[in-house]
């Protein structure tokens, strides 16, 4: 489950698609090696996002882990 309390290097190893949107919202995911400890939500906020916003983003990536998951081969 993709929750906003996950460390950032979790986060991306969990959902490797994520890469691409992140680096769109502006959020580093694997450029820093600062910003792989941090949490999804401190990395959002260091980015000026409020908590609904960074709420949003969590329920986005939830979708495109779910769509990625369903395209795998075998399901």
């Amino acid at each position: 489950m993709i929750r906003r309390d996950m460390p950032m290097e979790e986060f991306v190893h969990d959902v490797p698609e994520s890469v691409s949107y992140l680096i769109d919202k502006g959020i580093q995911a694997i450029a820093c090696g600062a910003t792989s400890w941090d949490t999804f939500e401190k990395a959002a906020e260091k980015q000026g996002y409020s908590d609904e916003q960074i709420d949003e983003m969590v329920e986005e990536l939830r979708r495109l882990k779910r769509r990625s998951q369903s395209q795998q081969p075998g399901d």
